[in-house]
């Protein structure tokens, strides 16, 4: 059986510490159940882009041939996931006149048309291209403008772009690997349809998903995405401080913030203690290990987790989420996981945060149903769920910075959140 047919689909996610892989079957009615998964771990991948094409690639065969494993089917085609540090959004802005007629399926198609021909060629590539708000006459927050009536039809098309360079590099690996790309999908946006439910998508949120080497931010208002982010840091920086502080190897680092780290400091944590393997020593040598108390692992992950909440706080103001109503951030990813970790979160974000968890799929197991697999789980909830996007394909662009369009539509988000 072949996973290419019309009834089954491919999600590959290429993160920073991980390759994962769902095999998914959808149904009449869009339901997706998983048949099968498969995951890797890979150091070819850093913040997102490809560092080492033979590692990675690698790393892809083995996690895609262990859900064809399990799935009994050969995979030829794939939905790939994109988390480069350089992604981002662009707001692109044109007003057609309607001249007072009913709004009709043929203006909005010339309304997208004009934008796409106002788009010109550089060497950055479209991921996503879609409407973000409608406005009559110079009202915005109009969801379904068809059958109206006005003067002025405005379309504010959110495009998602990233470097070409990036790009090419991760299709050289899925192509090396023997797969073909059906389409690539923004990590920050797969991670939305996974973990939000549908009336934080339209009254609007935000979801953070906390990876290894990034942390991708969207903002979702009216049913669609209109702000995308990614910052280069993530969980891999607090394991590298760990290991720096208590002069442990990386590996053992990750094990020690795994099963004794915490986000926010207790009044047991002097009393705790935990014994911690040294640089250069044998993992069987007793002296090789010292004993420290449990508050210095803290004292050395919260000030990294801080920083990286405060990095997020900036770009979702940057977005327009901002103010007393837009209250409303879903954290999800690995990191996400730490104990203390949405108390934090609040604190820092001074909005209200729960813990996103992937929904909407059914047959995941319990050690991919976690936090750590919302962008996997969220690339085969595109093809069932995703809003449209523009008909036709975009070539890499030039777009005007994040300025006027984006300011706009970030004023109508205060305003309206």
């Amino acid at each position: 059986m072949s996973a290419t047919s019309s009834h089954m689909i491919t999600a590959l996610d290429v993160g920073s510490s991980k390759i994962a892989c769902f095999i998914g079957s959808i149904d009449d009615e869009g339901g997706i159940d998983i048949r099968g998964m498969g995951v890797r771990s890979c150091r070819g991948v850093r913040s997102g882009a490809v560092v080492d094409i033979a590692e990675t690639e690698q790393a892809m065969r083995s996690a895609v041939e262990q859900a064809e494993r399990m799935a009994g089917v050969t995979v030829a085609e794939v939905i790939v996931s994109v988390s480069v540090a350089d992604l981002e959004s662009h707001i692109v802005e044109i007003e057609t006149e309607i001249e007072g007629h009913r709004v009709e399926e043929s203006d909005l198609r010339h309304a997208l048309s004009e934008a796409r021909a106002s788009i010109t060629l550089t060497d950055r590539e479209v991921i996503h291209a879609f409407p973000a708000c409608f406005a009559l006459d110079g009202i915005y927050g109009v969801r379904a403008p068809i059958g109206l009536y006005g003067e002025r039809l405005a379309t504010t098309l959110h495009v998602v772009t990233a470097r070409a360079a990036p790009l090419r590099n991760l299709r050289t690996c899925v192509e090396r690997a023997h797969l073909r790309i059906r389409r690539f999908v923004a990590a920050p946006y797969a991670s939305g349809l996974a973990t939000l439910v549908d009336d934080e998508m339209q009254l609007g949120a935000a979801v953070v998903d906390i990876g290894a080497g990034t942390t991708d931010i969207a903002i979702f208002a009216g049913g669609a995405m209109v702000f995308a982010s990614v910052l280069p840091v993530g969980g891999n920086h607090v394991t590298q401080d760990i290991a720096r502080g208590l002069l442990t190897p990386v590996d053992q680092a990750e094990r020690l913030k795994t099963l004794h780290g915490q986000a926010l400091s207790t009044a047991a944590d002097d009393r705790e203690t935990i014994d911690v393997p040294q640089l250069g020593e044998g993992d069987y040598d007793p002296d090789g290990y010292v004993t420290v108390p449990r508050s210095r692992l803290t004292q050395i992950i919260e000030p990294r987790l801080a920083e990286i909440l405060e990095l997020v706080r900036d770009r979702l103001e940057a977005g327009g989420f901002a103010g007393g109503a837009a209250r409303r951030v879903v954290l999800t990813g690995a990191a996400s996981q730490l104990p203390a970790m949405r108390d934090l979160a609040q604190r820092i974000l001074d909005k209200q945060v729960r813990l996103g968890r992937p929904g909407g799929l059914t047959g995941l197991a319990a050690a991919t149903a976690g936090p750590g697999f919302a962008t996997t789980a969220g690339l085969l909830l595109h093809s069932a769920k995703a809003p449209p996007e523009s008909a036709e394909p975009l070539s890499p662009v030039s777009l005007p910075a994040a300025g006027g369009g984006l300011a706009r539509l970030g004023r109508w988000l205060r305003e309206n959140l």
